[in-house]
Protein backbone atom coordinates (compact mmCIF):
# COMPACT_ATOMS: atom_id res chain seq x y z
CA UNK A 1 0.00 0.00 0.00
CA UNK A 2 1.53 3.55 -1.12
CA UNK A 3 0.53 7.16 -0.80
CA UNK A 4 1.96 9.88 -3.19
CA UNK A 5 1.78 13.01 -3.41
CA UNK A 6 3.81 16.18 -4.58
CA UNK A 7 2.30 18.94 -2.53
CA UNK A 8 4.01 21.60 -1.09
CA UNK A 9 1.31 22.68 1.08
CA UNK A 10 1.49 20.68 4.42
CA UNK A 11 3.78 20.54 7.37
CA UNK A 12 3.69 16.02 8.44
CA UNK A 13 5.62 15.36 12.00
CA UNK A 14 4.62 11.93 13.59
CA UNK A 15 5.37 12.03 17.23
CA UNK A 16 4.33 7.85 18.07
CA UNK A 17 2.06 6.86 21.65
CA UNK A 18 -1.37 5.36 21.16
CA UNK A 19 -4.04 4.89 18.39
CA UNK A 20 -6.80 7.26 19.86
CA UNK A 21 -7.31 11.03 18.66
CA UNK A 22 -7.24 13.36 21.81
CA UNK A 23 -9.80 16.34 21.19
CA UNK A 24 -9.66 19.37 23.14
CA UNK A 25 -12.55 20.73 25.29
CA UNK A 26 -14.15 22.96 27.06
CA UNK A 27 -16.78 23.64 29.59
CA UNK A 28 -18.57 24.38 26.29
CA UNK A 29 -17.53 20.36 24.80
CA UNK A 30 -15.25 19.64 22.52
CA UNK A 31 -12.94 22.71 20.76
CA UNK A 32 -11.94 22.09 17.22
CA UNK A 33 -8.44 22.93 16.54
CA UNK A 34 -7.29 21.60 13.62
CA UNK A 35 -4.99 18.61 15.46
CA UNK A 36 -5.30 15.22 15.08
CA UNK A 37 -3.16 12.22 17.09
CA UNK A 38 -3.15 8.90 16.55
CA UNK A 39 -1.00 7.17 19.78
CA UNK A 40 0.61 3.39 18.83
CA UNK A 41 -0.84 3.22 15.78
CA UNK A 42 -0.34 0.08 13.48
CA UNK A 43 1.92 1.04 10.13
CA UNK A 44 -1.46 0.40 7.90
CA UNK A 45 -3.38 3.77 10.44
CA UNK A 46 -0.39 5.55 10.61
CA UNK A 47 0.13 5.69 6.26
CA UNK A 48 -3.14 6.46 5.89
CA UNK A 49 -3.18 9.26 8.65
CA UNK A 50 0.12 10.84 7.04
CA UNK A 51 -1.16 10.93 4.03
CA UNK A 52 -3.88 12.69 4.81
CA UNK A 53 -2.10 14.92 6.60
CA UNK A 54 0.21 16.05 3.87
CA UNK A 55 -2.96 16.33 1.07
CA UNK A 56 -4.23 18.34 3.32
CA UNK A 57 -1.62 20.56 3.68
CA UNK A 58 -1.15 19.46 7.53
CA UNK A 59 2.01 19.92 9.48
CA UNK A 60 3.08 16.36 10.33
CA UNK A 61 4.95 14.96 13.19
CA UNK A 62 6.12 11.46 13.94
CA UNK A 63 7.56 9.82 17.02
CA UNK A 64 8.87 6.03 17.34
CA UNK A 65 11.72 4.04 16.31
CA UNK A 66 13.48 4.68 12.96
CA UNK A 67 16.27 4.18 11.06
CA UNK A 68 17.74 6.63 8.06
CA UNK A 69 19.42 6.22 4.93
CA UNK A 70 20.79 9.57 2.92
CA UNK A 71 21.89 9.57 -0.65
CA UNK A 72 22.89 12.74 -1.80
CA UNK A 73 26.35 14.41 -2.45
CA UNK A 74 27.32 12.39 0.17
CA UNK A 75 25.89 8.77 1.88
CA UNK A 76 25.12 8.10 5.63
CA UNK A 77 23.63 5.39 7.40
CA UNK A 78 21.89 6.57 11.13
CA UNK A 79 21.29 3.33 12.75
CA UNK A 80 17.81 2.59 14.32
CA UNK A 81 17.11 4.63 17.25
CA UNK A 82 14.16 6.98 18.89
CA UNK A 83 13.48 9.57 16.51
CA UNK A 84 11.11 13.01 15.60
CA UNK A 85 10.20 13.82 12.33
CA UNK A 86 8.44 16.46 11.13
CA UNK A 87 7.44 17.10 7.78
CA UNK A 88 6.66 20.33 6.31
CA UNK A 89 3.94 21.79 3.89
CA UNK A 90 6.69 23.30 1.56
CA UNK A 91 8.37 20.08 1.70
CA UNK A 92 11.01 19.81 4.46
CA UNK A 93 11.67 17.07 6.33
CA UNK A 94 13.77 17.02 9.44
CA UNK A 95 14.93 14.12 11.86
CA UNK A 96 15.94 14.82 15.02
CA UNK A 97 17.66 12.89 17.97
CA UNK A 98 17.35 13.91 21.84
CA UNK A 99 20.26 15.98 21.70
CA UNK A 100 20.87 19.19 20.01
CA UNK A 101 19.64 21.62 18.13
CA UNK A 102 20.14 20.97 14.53
CA UNK A 103 18.23 17.75 12.78
CA UNK A 104 20.82 15.23 12.19
CA UNK A 105 19.09 14.29 8.84
CA UNK A 106 17.20 16.15 6.79
CA UNK A 107 15.44 17.03 3.28
CA UNK A 108 15.28 20.96 1.83
CA UNK A 109 12.01 22.76 1.18
CA UNK A 110 10.74 21.56 -2.26
CA UNK A 111 10.89 18.03 -2.16
CA UNK A 112 8.37 15.54 -2.90
CA UNK A 113 7.39 12.93 -0.41
CA UNK A 114 6.08 9.24 -0.60
CA UNK A 115 4.62 7.46 2.05
CA UNK A 116 4.50 3.39 2.17
CA UNK A 117 3.28 0.86 4.20
CA UNK A 118 4.56 -3.45 4.91
CA UNK A 119 5.80 -4.36 7.87
CA UNK A 120 6.57 -1.07 9.02
CA UNK A 121 5.83 2.60 7.91
CA UNK A 122 8.40 4.66 5.66
CA UNK A 123 8.98 7.82 4.59
CA UNK A 124 10.80 9.02 1.21
CA UNK A 125 12.07 12.23 0.55
CA UNK A 126 13.20 13.01 -3.19
CA UNK A 127 15.03 16.16 -4.19
CA UNK A 128 16.66 16.88 -7.13
CA UNK A 129 19.72 14.24 -6.98
CA UNK A 130 19.20 13.36 -2.92
CA UNK A 131 17.09 10.87 -1.34
CA UNK A 132 15.95 10.41 1.79
CA UNK A 133 14.46 7.26 3.30
CA UNK A 134 13.17 6.55 7.07
CA UNK A 135 12.09 3.44 7.69
CA UNK A 136 9.59 3.22 10.94
CA UNK A 137 10.04 -0.08 13.04
CA UNK A 138 7.52 0.66 15.62
CA UNK A 139 6.11 4.46 15.94
CA UNK A 140 4.71 5.94 19.54
CA UNK A 141 2.91 8.88 18.04
CA UNK A 142 1.73 10.66 15.17
CA UNK A 143 -0.18 14.80 15.20
CA UNK A 144 -1.12 16.13 12.20
CA UNK A 145 -1.43 20.24 12.98
CA UNK A 146 -3.70 22.75 10.29
CA UNK A 147 -1.60 25.63 10.55
CA UNK A 148 -1.99 29.29 10.07
CA UNK A 149 1.30 31.58 10.29
CA UNK A 150 0.70 34.95 8.46
CA UNK A 151 3.35 36.46 11.03
CA UNK A 152 6.28 38.30 10.19
CA UNK A 153 9.72 37.24 11.10
CA UNK A 154 11.99 39.97 11.75
CA UNK A 155 15.58 40.37 13.33
CA UNK A 156 16.56 43.25 15.41
CA UNK A 157 20.15 43.94 16.70
CA UNK A 158 22.53 42.75 14.23
CA UNK A 159 25.60 44.37 12.25
CA UNK A 160 23.99 45.92 9.60
CA UNK A 161 21.80 47.99 12.20
CA UNK A 162 24.65 49.11 13.97
CA UNK A 163 26.00 50.51 10.60
CA UNK A 164 22.87 52.06 10.02
CA UNK A 165 22.75 54.20 12.95
CA UNK A 166 26.58 54.83 12.37
CA UNK A 167 25.90 56.56 9.35
CA UNK A 168 22.56 57.71 10.07
CA UNK A 169 23.80 59.41 13.22
CA UNK A 170 27.40 59.87 12.79
CA UNK A 171 27.89 61.97 15.74
CA UNK A 172 27.15 58.57 17.75
CA UNK A 173 31.12 57.81 17.32
CA UNK A 174 32.45 61.35 17.49
CA UNK A 175 31.05 64.98 17.06
CA UNK A 176 32.74 65.80 13.78
CA UNK A 177 33.07 62.74 12.05
CA UNK A 178 31.78 62.12 8.78
CA UNK A 179 31.23 58.60 6.88
CA UNK A 180 32.88 58.38 3.47
CA UNK A 181 32.71 55.07 2.36
CA UNK A 182 31.20 51.69 4.06
CA UNK A 183 33.15 48.55 2.67
CA UNK A 184 36.32 50.15 1.89
CA UNK A 185 38.78 47.27 0.30
CA UNK A 186 42.35 47.13 2.08
CA UNK A 187 44.74 44.66 1.78
CA UNK A 188 43.56 43.26 5.45
CA UNK A 189 39.66 42.78 4.12
CA UNK A 190 36.81 45.51 3.83
CA UNK A 191 36.41 48.25 6.37
CA UNK A 192 33.42 48.54 7.81
CA UNK A 193 32.90 52.44 7.78
CA UNK A 194 35.45 54.79 6.44
CA UNK A 195 35.78 58.69 7.26
CA UNK A 196 36.79 61.14 8.65
CA UNK A 197 37.36 63.11 11.81
CA UNK A 198 36.34 66.82 12.41
CA UNK A 199 40.27 67.43 11.54
CA UNK A 200 40.15 65.14 8.25
CA UNK A 201 41.78 62.67 9.83
CA UNK A 202 41.40 59.15 8.37
CA UNK A 203 38.94 57.00 10.82
CA UNK A 204 38.79 53.12 10.43
CA UNK A 205 35.71 52.28 12.19
CA UNK A 206 35.46 48.51 13.33
CA UNK A 207 31.84 47.25 14.40
CA UNK A 208 30.80 44.57 16.63
CA UNK A 209 27.05 43.79 17.44
CA UNK A 210 28.32 41.96 20.51
CA UNK A 211 30.83 42.42 23.57
CA UNK A 212 33.69 42.78 21.57
CA UNK A 213 37.22 41.06 22.63
CA UNK A 214 41.05 40.68 21.70
CA UNK A 215 40.29 39.16 18.09
CA UNK A 216 38.24 42.31 16.80
CA UNK A 217 41.24 44.98 18.57
CA UNK A 218 43.29 42.93 16.27
CA UNK A 219 41.59 43.01 12.96
CA UNK A 220 41.08 47.13 13.76
CA UNK A 221 44.87 46.94 13.70
CA UNK A 222 45.02 45.46 10.72
CA UNK A 223 42.58 47.50 8.82
CA UNK A 224 44.78 50.62 10.40
CA UNK A 225 48.27 48.99 9.16
CA UNK A 226 46.49 48.45 5.81
CA UNK A 227 45.27 51.61 5.04
CA UNK A 228 47.99 53.53 6.04
CA UNK A 229 50.17 51.34 3.76
CA UNK A 230 47.67 52.57 1.03
CA UNK A 231 47.34 55.75 1.79
CA UNK A 232 50.68 56.79 2.54
CA UNK A 233 49.10 59.27 4.77
CA UNK A 234 51.30 61.96 6.93
CA UNK A 235 48.88 62.42 9.34
CA UNK A 236 48.28 59.49 11.78
CA UNK A 237 45.19 57.21 10.69
CA UNK A 238 42.86 56.96 13.55
CA UNK A 239 40.93 53.17 14.47
CA UNK A 240 37.86 53.20 16.43
CA UNK A 241 36.46 50.37 17.45
CA UNK A 242 32.33 50.31 18.08
CA UNK A 243 30.64 48.03 19.86
CA UNK A 244 28.21 47.40 23.02
CA UNK A 245 31.30 46.58 25.19
CA UNK A 246 34.45 45.36 25.63
CA UNK A 247 36.67 42.51 27.34
CA UNK A 248 39.28 43.69 29.58
CA UNK A 249 41.66 42.20 27.64
CA UNK A 250 40.24 44.20 24.70
CA UNK A 251 40.77 47.69 26.46
CA UNK A 252 44.11 47.16 27.53
CA UNK A 253 45.26 46.25 23.94
CA UNK A 254 43.63 49.32 22.51
CA UNK A 255 44.91 51.86 24.99
CA UNK A 256 48.96 49.80 24.32
CA UNK A 257 47.73 50.42 20.29
CA UNK A 258 46.37 54.00 20.90
CA UNK A 259 43.01 52.79 19.24
CA UNK A 260 39.80 53.89 20.45
CA UNK A 261 36.59 52.32 21.50
CA UNK A 262 33.08 53.68 21.51
CA UNK A 263 29.97 51.78 23.58
CA UNK A 264 27.15 51.72 21.19
CA UNK A 265 24.58 49.20 20.28
CA UNK A 266 22.88 48.10 17.57
CA UNK A 267 19.58 49.06 18.81
CA UNK A 268 18.92 52.33 20.76
CA UNK A 269 16.32 50.36 22.97
CA UNK A 270 20.06 48.58 24.31
CA UNK A 271 22.31 51.46 24.05
CA UNK A 272 23.91 52.01 27.49
CA UNK A 273 23.86 55.52 29.33
CA UNK A 274 27.70 54.89 29.80
CA UNK A 275 29.41 56.61 27.17
CA UNK A 276 33.04 56.52 28.17
CA UNK A 277 36.29 56.26 25.41
CA UNK A 278 39.38 54.51 25.95
CA UNK A 279 42.25 55.65 23.80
Amino acid sequence: MVYKSSSAHSFLSIFCHSTHFYPLESNDGPVTTGTETLARPTAAEVHEFAGRAHENGALLTVFGRCSVEYVGAAESHLSTGDRHVMVKPDGTVLVHTDEGQRPVNWQAPGGSLRFAADEGFRVVGERGDTRLVIDFEMVQRASSFAVTDRGEFSVRGTEADLKARVLDEPELVERGFRPLSTERPTAAGPVDVYGQDADETPVVVELKRRRAGPDAVGQLTRYVEALDRDLHADAEIRGILVAPSVTNRARQLLAERGLEFVPLSATPDDQSSSRSRSR
